[in-house]
This record gives structure tokens, C-alpha cells and sequence, in this order.
């Protein structure tokens, strides 16, 4: 595995060990030579983890629409900086240059591009492990959302098992290299339609 895209937050969020969080992986992508692959932004746990790899000497991809460079929230100090026109074609460069996926605590846009990839992982377009770092518990209620979508039909208990959740950031990076994705044959039920 040489590059993990991170979905997280332009915020950092209230609690410090949000961006405690964000600075260790960083640190451990650039110590394990893995590319961090990211939204391009220098704010929030974006900008935290970002900075922790380019510290650490390793190699960081940055992926940003021109509005948002016009914001003046683009890191320019990354390895490459690719800017694009559309959120879409941002994810879809994003997953392009990526061997797997991570979502940290963030807002709609970290479960829009989190969500799509494990949609993509659904459908079979792309076949990437996908992972919760769920620091501080974030995450807790989306899982249990996602349990009870299993619990009432709407998601295969085989397709939220694919997620890897995990709270330990080096147990993470293992999880996501041994990661085997679960495939299922069918991921629609053709009786009721």
C-alpha cells in the first residue's frame, strides 16, 4: 500500500485530541512511507495532517477545487497540488491516487466523500479498503446508524462489515493493509422491483 486518501475536517474541532489525532497518523504515514493523499486544504485537521507528514519527510498529494483555492485555504507547501474544477472530479482524482480510504472526524464533506467510497465499494467500481478512524468516540452514532439500516433491510450486514472501524491508529494502518473487501453477488433485491 503506497498512498491512503484521509477525508477529514477544514475545522478542527473543539476537542484537542482531534488534531493529537490527525498530527500522529500524519506522523506514522511519513515513518511507514505511505503518500497521504488529501483534500489540499492548509485549515483545520486537514492542514494538522498535512504538516505532520510534510514533517516527517514523507510525500503529500493534495486534491482542491479552484473555489476553494480562490479562498485562499489551499496548502501550497504540499508535494504535488492538483486543482480541478468540481468536488466531483476531486474525488474522483482523489480515489484514483489512492490505495484505501480513511474518514476522521469532519463534517458533510468528510461523510459525502466517505460515503461515496464505500458506495464504490458497494457496487464494485472500485474494490479499496475503507476505514473509520473513530477518534473520541466521532463515529459512534453514524455506526449505530448504520446498524439499524442493517437492522431494517436498507444495507447488507456483509457490506457494513467491509468497513474497518478502529481507534488505534496503528492497528488502523495494519487493518488496512491485511484488509481482504467482503464481496457479495447481489446488492439489490430484484423482488421488489
Amino acid at each position: 500500500m503506497k498512498s491512503i486518501a484521509i477525508f477529514c475536517g477544514a475545522s478542527s474541532g473543539h476537542n484537542p485530541v482531534y488534531q493529537e489525532a490527525a498530527h500522529t497518523l500524519g506522523t506514522m504515514f511519513a515513518q511507514k512511507g505511505i503518500k497521504l493523499v488529501y483534500g489540499g486544504g492548509k485549515v483545520g485537521l486537514m492542514g494538522v495532517i498535512a504538516d505532520a507528514v510534510l514533517a516527517g519527510g514523507g510525500e503529500v498529494v493534495g486534491v482542491i477545487p479552484q473555489s476553494l483555492v480562490d479562498m485562499e485555504v489551499a496548502h501550497m507547501g504540499l508535494t504535488e497540488l492538483h486543482v480541478v474544477q468540481t468536488m466531483h472530479e476531486r474525488k474522483a482524482l482523489m480515489a484514483a491516487e489512492s490505495d484505501a480510504f480513511v474518514a476522521m472526524p469532519g463534517g458533510f464533506g468528510t461523510f459525502d466523500e466517505f460515503c461515496e467510497i464505500v458506495t464504490w465499494n458497494q457496487l464494485g467500481i472500485i474494490q479499496k479498503p475503507a476505514a473509520l478512524y473513530n477518534v473520541n468516540g466521532y463515529f459512534d452514532a453514524f455506526l449505530q446508524m448504520l446498524s439499524h439500516s442493517v437492522s431494517e433491510g436498507f444495507l447488507k450486514p456483509a457490506h457494513r462489515d467491509n468497513l474497518i472501524i478502529e481507534t488505534q491508529p496503528e492497528v488502523l494502518l495494519d487493518q488496512l493493509l491485511h484488509h481482504a473487501p467482503v464481496m457479495t453477488q447481489k446488492w439489490v433485491d430484484f423482488k421488489r422491483i
